[in-house]
């Protein structure tokens, strides 16, 4: 089988209902980006923090995965699929995808503050001042914040570089690291990028654009794949 790498953003999971910051000037339900997901911001106010990750928590419980999600899934049947996504929510695996590798953490999660390799699936929606880990820290959401380091983009690099073919979807490739997942696509890769905007940063020659929300392009480009088996 061939290897279809799928980078997925935040316009696949807006079709399911999850709000993204970028649609509304940087701002979620009043808070500038800055006031609830950086280290600055979890060190001045965890509890406006944890809040805010709460509500985020409890919308994605209620979403549901679309179509575009069930593509994906079905493609595992011709191709070996890996999806690395730029989302925190869980509608890829809930979907069904085997293979999601998440580059800014999971929202389901939690993660001690002292010691980030102590990590706990969550199964409620609440997490709360004196939730603390094993060695005694609190703990907070399992997230990379702006200003963090990626810890998950080397073995992204790598997926991306064993790509047959490479599919954009839901991102307009405005966040770094992420973005540069394209320049270590093979040479002779096909790219197709499905988005509502065309990325400002330059694409690889052999890049298609197609100009459609998510559920959309892929139902097109579930066609256009079965061609390249």
């Amino acid at each position: 089988m061939k290897n279809l790498v799928v980078l997925t953003g935040a316009g696949i999971s807006a079709e399911s209902g999850i709000k993204t910051f970028r649609d509304s000037g940087g701002l979620w339900e009043g808070h500038d980006v800055m006031e609830v997901a950086t280290p600055q911001a979890w060190s001045r106010n965890k509890e406006l923090v944890l809040e805010f990750y709460n509500q985020r928590r409890k919308q994605e419980r209620e979403c549901k995965p679309n179509l575009a999600h069930q593509i994906l899934v079905e493609l595992e049947t011709f191709f070996s699929v890996q999806v690395i996504t730029q989302n925190v929510d869980s509608l890829h695996e809930r979907a069904g995808s085997s293979q999601v590798l998440h580059l800014h953490g999971e929202i389901n999660k939690a993660q001690s503050s002292l010691d980030p390799s102590l990590i706990y699936e969550l199964d409620h929606w609440e997490l709360k001042l004196g939730d603390k880990c094993a060695k005694g820290s609190q703990l907070r959401p399992h997230v990379v914040w702006f200003g963090e380091a990626v810890p998950n983009m080397l073995p992204a690099i790598q997926i991306a570089k064993n790509a047959d073919i490479f599919l954009v979807v839901g991102t307009s490739l405005q966040v770094y690291p992420a973005a540069d997942l394209i320049s270590y696509i093979p040479k002779n890769t096909p790219v197709y990028l499905v988005d509502p905007n065309l990325p400002s940063n330059r694409l690889p020659r052999n890049a298609t654009f197609i100009n459609q929300v998510a559920t959309e392009g892929m139902k097109f480009l579930k066609n256009e794949l079965m061609n390249l088996r």
